[in-house]
């Protein structure tokens, strides 16, 4: 058969393949039915040991001569049977799955299948070209990607707990991140009308050469007394909120060491509802942080500041219906609480001060 010929053929047999992966990954798309044997994580990845060996078996066929299109062919096929087999055992996986772990099962699946796509894609394109030294060098960078994708999954949660755990995890990194943002916030220059007749005097030098860096890495820290009052509140506000993110963790950890059911399904969707509250506080904190930068967005912070309370409110009585809301997280919800009421007060003080300001500049201008 032609050369032409054998790359329709394998072209052919590979959008079959392909088209048979895809339709099993809309299966997938939806958690498995209670009524199927739900299958270990392990077997999963004992599976996705079996692919990593497929594409190895596929990478040696480039080691020497030009493969035959019939090795090729057969190497397809074994290879897109195993995948087959992992996407059932990974939809099998999902019995019981909450929306967080079905949807990390998910992504982790869907990154084996992406490099095990891409690898034969290159493989079945590689056939009709020419067997050169720099062709071969993209088969065994695909098939390290189909070893790192299969590897990955040994990180993949194999419960909803630990799902959810993990996620509230990455919420109180993240507001730890906008935590150590804000306290890099300094005050600008001062406010003394010395230093501003000063400042006016050296209009006309300004367009002499500057330091280029000098106000890019200074980026917020022109900050008025007024705002960096509001700032330093903030701070506290935002430390206050990681602090009831740590104790919201630990009071789940606490209630698994008193064997509360890990697939008791009430028990999981509320975990889950306390997911999507400490996901929407990160919202929160995330625009309080944007808003801090002058010129200060007061009503937007007001805002968050509200719907964090109103959050707060709702984490308290959820983990109280648990039964796991302990003395330190109660303690850490209230400080949460108290330093919101201080922020606002701060930004009522402070939008009056600039409104005050305003009026006196209006006054001065009109004499």
């Amino acid at each position: 058969m032609p050369v032409r010929a054998e790359k329709e053929h394998l072209n052919l047999i590979l959008g079959s393949h392909l088209t048979t992966i895809h339709d099993t990954l809309h299966v997938l798309d939806q958690t498995a039915s209670s009524s199927l044997d739900k299958v270990s994580w392990e077997d999963v990845i004992k599976m996705g040991d079996q692919v990593s060996k497929q594409a190895t078996t596929v990478g040696m066929l480039w080691t020497g001569e030009k493969p035959e299109s019939k090795a090729i062919e057969e190497n397809m096929a074994s290879y897109f049977n195993t995948l087959q087999g992992f996407l059932l055992l990974s939809h099998g996986s999902t019995v019981g799955a909450g929306p967080t772990l079905s949807s990390s099962v998910h992504a982790s699946v869907k990154q084996v299948v992406d490099s095990s796509f891409r690898l034969m894609k290159e493989t079945v394109s590689l056939y009709e070209g020419s067997h050169s030294k720099d062709h071969n060098l993209s088969i065994p960078q695909l098939v390290g990607a189909v070893w790192e994708a299969c590897s990955a999954l040994k990180k993949t949660p194999a419960t909803n707990i630990t799902a959810i755990g993990r996620g509230m995890t990455q919420v109180a990194v993240s507001v730890k991140d906008v935590l150590r943002e804000m306290k890099e916030l300094k005050p600008g220059s001062s406010d003394d009308p010395a230093d501003k007749a000063v400042g006016e005097s050296c209009v006309e030098t300004e367009s002499e050469p500057r330091d280029d860096n000098s106000n890019e890495d200074g980026l917020g820290n022109d900050l008025s007394p007024e705002e960096m009052k509001v700032a330093e509140r903030a701070v506290v506000v935002v430390s206050n909120t990681l602090s009831v993110i740590k104790e919201l963790i630990r009071s789940i950890t606490g209630l698994l060491k008193l064997e509360k059911p890990n697939d008791n399904s009430s028990f999981v969707n509320s975990l889950e509802k306390l997911l999507q509250l400490c996901q929407e506080i990160g919202q929160q904190i995330d625009e309080i942080g944007a808003c801090l930068y002058p010129p200060q967005e007061i009503p937007t912070i007001k805002a968050s500041l509200d719907k964090i309370h109103s959050i707060i409110d709702v984490v308290q009585e959820e983990v109280g219906g648990l039964q796991g809301a302990s003395d330190v997280f109660l303690e850490a919800c209230n400080a949460l609480r108290s330093s919101l009421r201080q922020l606002a007060s701060e930004l009522s003080t402070s939008s009056t001060a600039d409104i005050e300001a305003k009026v006196e500049n209006i006054t001065l201008a009109n004499k």
